[in-house]
């Protein structure tokens, strides 16, 4: 039985980051974003998917402050600015809601 509940436990997982994935790739808010993808974009987002991957669990709560973490660091670095990184933080928040729909 523990051997089904890990398989099953990994392919939510992998279900999970696969639409977590996509939604930030593909979403349909993104058609115009997509044009505008900077390196560090692509990096935080890379990020918040390779935490989404190691968590046995996730919730809203847990996601959230992941998210304000990771972008916590990139308002250090002085090549990016506060608009843009304010509207990828909403962006990857927002996400949360199409991730949790993809676990359900």
């Amino acid at each position: 039985m523990k051997k089904t509940e890990k398989l099953i436990g990994a392919g939510v997982g992998l279900a999970a980051i696969t639409a977590a994935g996509a939604y930030f790739l593909y979403g349909a808010k993104n058609a115009k974003n997509r044009e505008r993808v900077f390196g560090w974009a692509l990096k935080m987002k890379g990020e918040v998917l390779e935490k989404i991957e190691s968590m046995k669990t996730i919730d809203r709560e847990t996601y959230l402050r992941m998210v304000d973490k990771i972008s916590e660091r990139y308002a250090r670095k002085e090549m990016i600015s506060g608009a843009e990184l304010q509207h990828l933080t909403v962006e990857l928040k927002n996400a949360w809601a199409h991730i949790d729909k993809k676990l359900k």
